[in-house]
């Protein structure tokens, strides 16, 4: 087992096996990729974990981090931890009252703030019984080394390190000692996700969840200390910050950047990544980026285009047989597979090799030289998507997981990836597949997914209700609906809990969007919508006394109820009910706004798409309004 390692014991580890490789490669003012050696980087986590033991975070502090990705925020993070202390992160998008919550539910007696915004963000939602007794701005924009404000201490990112300096020059082995005092199952982090009720639950991580990944995705990830990972998603996310723990637990670098076209493509051609970890919305702007260009091209160029990636899916899809990486519910005949593939593979080699020379091979130049592959989460990646990049012989890895495990759970191979999959289970993982009645079924059955495995967390924080809803026996109820083959791969059919994941990775609850719609005289249901979408959209059923009476208010013609509801000035109506309702200024963030909008001729059925106690069914009413939403995100 992991005995007494911690996240922090591991770095160290990294650091005198490769001190003077590149840990880190930050831009300067010019716009330059500059690396920061293993070496260097630890000597600013013992300081600045030296400088926080002075303002006095020790072992069990809770210590929030509100910051986006940034150099800052790893060292901020192994400084904490080798304290003892417990990380609790969040993003810079989080809104006044979120944070506020955090970091009061969260117990936090000192917090990181990315720049001088997000500080009186804090400051603004600090209420008068707060714990925090100092803030530290990373960015260094303090005028002033130091602030007090109603006894509590602002102060710099780098005087932190310098009042650590200094201790350290006194006492040189304080923040190693400190940090061999670590135990592997000491809680980690505590990172906050959204609740059924809206309320933001904080789910309770410890080093074994992070390093128990790390150890079992060895024989998945070809990782060594020259490839570069590419980090543009919220690093406070547990799944870009699971897979930098991998990475860099093989003493490969981190180079930051932003999810911005312009930036991203220029970012990548100047340090020419070997993984890059996203959500399927970017490798969906990918794709249609390529096919925007295409688009303007001659007539011509484009029946090519068409022609090629054609060929290019067919091509991928016999090799995959020929491999015998197809999604197979009961064993697989190899040498069938082989004898049946080998010909059309041998017949279609010379216009794959063709297409490759005339098209897929500038896109592969897009990616850099030293492009290995992309890990994909957060989200389904859809499958035309992956045909995709399938087809043009770019290599992108579907995984799966909740911040529930840390998260991941399964993720394709990247020497034997299988289509239609989010891969094979981690080893150690025990897993069972659950029909309704409870009873475990076998390959080719859908169920529900249930995981029992040293990375699951402790529970929610200070939420014993909450946490015995999902863990029963330290098997935790995924709440996804999954199809395992004979492998111990997973394919993802549906969700049972009512979190939506949009495209981008966000998770969102659509309760509370929902109530805020239905404060609205004139909507009497609602039901939130936009799985695996880039946006959310909603099925309203209006309120149709006050809607005839509008209407007669305002003289429109109209024939019947069905021809009310179409009328342009109603549909203009409901969206600006909708967007007064679920706005910034009513708190909502922009992901969780309402998009596209579709009113219903009839109500919820009360016997079959809504319970006794007036819930939503989610996946019956999805089921039977099937074509509706798919034109709303046409």
């Amino acid at each position: 087992m992991l005995d007494r390692e911690t996240l922090p014991k591991r770095m160290h580890s990294i650091v005198l096996k490769f001190p003077e490789r590149p840990i880190q490669h930050v831009k300067d003012p010019q716009g330059i990729y500059q690396p920061t050696s293993f070496k260097n980087f630890w000597r600013g986590v013992e300081e600045l974990g030296s400088g926080l033991a002075v303002l006095g975070v020790k072992r069990g502090s809770h210590v929030g981090i509100i910051a986006d990705n940034r150099a800052e925020w790893l060292m901020a993070d192994q400084a904490v931890l080798g304290l003892g202390g417990v990380n609790v992160p969040r993003g810079c998008d989080s809104t006044q009252d979120e944070i506020a919550y955090i970091l009061s539910h969260g117990d936090c007696t000192a917090t990181f703030v990315e720049d001088k915004n997000r500080m009186n963000i804090v400051l603004r939602g600090l209420t008068p019984d707060h714990k925090l007794g100092f803030l530290v701005v990373m960015d260094n924009s303090l005028q002033e080394d130091e602030t007090l404000l109603e006894n509590l201490k602002i102060i710099n990112f780098k005087k932190v390190r310098e009042l650590g300096a200094e201790k350290l020059a006194l006492d040189p082995d304080f923040f190693s000692q400190t940090m061999e005092k670590g135990d592997s199952e000491d809680l980690a982090t505590i990172i906050y996700t959204s609740g059924t009720t809206g309320q933001p639950k904080g789910v309770m991580l410890t080093h074994t969840t992070f390093l128990f990944q790390a150890d079992r995705t060895d024989h998945m990830l070809i990782v060594d200390e020259k490839d570069i990972l590419l980090s543009v998603l919220p690093i406070w996310h547990s799944f870009e910050r699971a897979v930098e723990y991998i990475i860099l637990g093989k003493g490969a670098s981190i180079a930051y950047s932003k999810p911005i076209g312009k930036i991203l493509m220029e970012d990548i051609a100047q340090i020419q990544p070997s993984f890059f970890p996203s959500v399927p919305r970017i490798w969906e702007s990918v794709r249609a980026a390529v096919y925007r260009n295409i688009k303007a091209q001659s007539p011509l160029k484009q029946k090519l285009f068409e022609f090629f990636a054609w060929v290019g899916t067919l091509h991928a899809n016999f090799l995959t047989a020929f491999q015998d990486r197809m999604v197979s519910y009961w064993p697989p005949n190899p040498i069938l597979n082989k004898i049946t593939m080998f010909l059309p593979l041998l017949l279609i080699w010379p216009l794959k090799l063709l297409g490759d020379l005339l098209v897929f091979q500038k896109i592969r130049a897009k990616l850099g030289g030293r492009f290995k592959a992309g890990i994909s989460g957060g989200g389904a990646l859809p499958a035309y998507v992956d045909e995709f990049f399938r087809a043009a012989g770019i290599l992108v890895l579907e995984g799966y997981g909740l911040t529930e495990t840390g998260p991941i759970l399964s993720v394709r191979l990247q020497w034997s990836p299988m289509p239609g999959t989010v891969g094979p289970i981690l080893p150690g993982i025990e897993y069972q597949v659950r029909a309704e009645d409870g009873t475990v079924v076998g390959p080719g059955h859908r169920g529900v997914l249930w995981v029992k495995s040293p990375q699951v967390m402790k529970g929610y924080y200070k939420r014993p209700d909450e946490t015995a809803k999902v863990l029963v026996q330290e098997w935790l109820n995924t709440g996804d609906i999954v199809v395992p083959t004979v492998g111990r791969e997973i394919t993802i059919v549906g969700r049972s809990k009512d979190t939506i994941v949009l495209l981008g990775g966000e998770n969102i609850e659509p309760e509370p969007i929902e109530m805020k719609i239905l404060q609205s005289d004139f909507i009497d249901q609602v039901m939130v919508v936009g799985q695996d979408q880039k946006f959310l959209g909603a099925l309203v059923v209006p309120n149709m006394e006050f809607l005839e009476k509008y209407a007669q208010e305002e003289k429109m013609d109209y024939l019947d109820k069905d021809e009310l509801r179409e009328l342009p000035e109603i549909q203009e109506m409901y969206h600006e009910i909708i967007q007064e309702l679920v706005s910034a200024s009513t708190g909502f963030k922009h992901y969780e706004r309402i998009y596209k909008f579709t009113l219903l001729p009839k109500p919820f059925d009360l016997q079959t798409e809504v319970t006794q106690t007036l819930k939503l069914k989610r996946n019956v009413i999805a089921e039977n309004y099937h074509r509706v939403i798919q034109q709303m995100f046409q």
